[in-house]
């Protein structure tokens, strides 16, 4: 178990130290239909949310903050928040969250596919199996 973890930080600090470059056009328009496709019906296409059920994204400290601790609320929920572990890859999750940390006021790094992957396997998340045994969303 130790050996897991310790491979998985070092996995994250290798994916760290490389380095995150700004997301592409191609990669933004993307993010933008995967959060509106995933996303928005609650956080709105705004990002504002709706105040008392589904919080603002948009200048959202915690949004803005770790990468990591963003994309684990992705891959194991949190509160009223569904987990979409089974039916989003680490690839869109990273696109997703890439595009919401860069747009309505918010300027954080994107985060890539690898740094979910590690995330993925510290958290102990099954692997993303494209929804064939999931019925969650």
């Amino acid at each position: 178990m130790k050996e897991v973890l310790i491979k998985a930080a070092m996995a994250i600090i290798a994916v760290l130290a490389a380095g995150a470059t700004a997301p592409s056009r191609a990669q933004e328009m993307d993010g933008k239909a995967l959060f509106m496709k995933n996303c928005a019906a609650c956080h709105q296409a705004t990002g504002k949310g709706i105040p008392g059920a589904f919080p603002a994204l948009a200048g959202n400290k915690f949004v803005q903050g770790k990468g990591v601790d963003v994309a684990a609320v992705l891959l194991k929920g949190r509160g009223g928040m569904p987990d979409f572990s089974d039916s989003l890859s680490d690839q869109e999750i990273a696109t997703i969250l890439s595009f919401v940390r860069s747009n309505w006021g918010n300027q954080a790094a994107p985060l890539s596919e690898p740094e979910v992957l590690a995330l993925r396997d510290v958290l102990q998340v099954d692997h993303f199996s494209n929804g064939q045994m999931s019925n969650k969303h």
